[in-house]
């Protein structure tokens, strides 16, 4: 099946169906694209950039209250837990989660590092591997999992690095993630603030598979 939409819709059909390409609107070029995903000519490595739910019910605004209000009044009782946040926080298992997509070829993950915050940065850094057959490409994901005293959602989205590589080939790959990755709103100074705490690094392809963890120790000095 292919998807032209613009939005998740719902798919009761899907264990009917070898396949599903989710397409977008690509444009005056659509069948050209889509056919040479079908045949194979090139893979697919594009990721979800939303939740895919299974039902209608399980998203995160999905009272009346919320969308589209009631008596001309929306309330955002969601709060911080927007998309896969709000997923993750009320460990809801999504039909698609946010940053998914398969390829033709697979992909490992390994040798994650995570260096102490200096000159303002804290680097991660990992190796990707074409463990398939075919080249293609992925997008590394980088969440991090704020201290509990910070209020935040479980984990969020702070980087990634997309990389096309051949059959077997291995890259080194470095994401960068500035004193803005580590911060929330202080309502009282009206700024972006360092939370200090420890983080959790997750990495990995989509914000439900993340198999690299580490942790960093941050204090209110270590950024300028």
């Amino acid at each position: 099946v292919v998807l032209q939409t613009g939005s998740p819709i719902s798919m009761p059909w899907l264990d009917k169906v070898a396949g599903v390409l989710q397409a977008w609107y690509p444009g005056e070029e659509d069948g050209r694209v889509i056919a040479d995903l079908l045949f194979g000519k090139v893979s697919p490595c594009g990721k979800l950039p939303m939740t895919f739910p299974k039902a209608e019910a399980e998203t995160p605004a999905h009272a009346p209250e919320q969308y589209p209000g009631v008596n001309g009044v929306a309330t955002y009782s969601e709060k911080l837990e927007v998309g896969y946040r709000w997923y993750d926080a009320h460990k809801v298992e999504p039909l698609f989660p946010f940053g998914f997509g398969l390829s033709y070829t697979t992909f490992k993950l390994d040798h994650l590092s995570v260096s102490r915050p200096t000159a303002g940065r804290v680097t991660v850094e990992l190796d990707i591997t074409n463990t398939g057959a075919r080249a293609g490409g992925n997008a590394v994901q980088v969440y991090l999992a704020f201290p509990p005293d910070a209020g935040e959602p479980p984990k969020q989205l702070k980087g990634f690095a997309k990389v096309s590589l051949r059959p077997n080939e291995t890259q080194h790959l470095t994401v960068g993630l500035d004193d803005r990755a580590f911060s929330v709103w202080d309502v009282n100074a009206n700024k972006w603030a360092v939370a200090p705490g420890n983080y959790g690094v997750l990495v990995g392809d989509s914000s439900a598979n993340l198999p690299l963890h580490a942790t960093v120790a941050i204090t209110a000095r270590d950024f300028p």
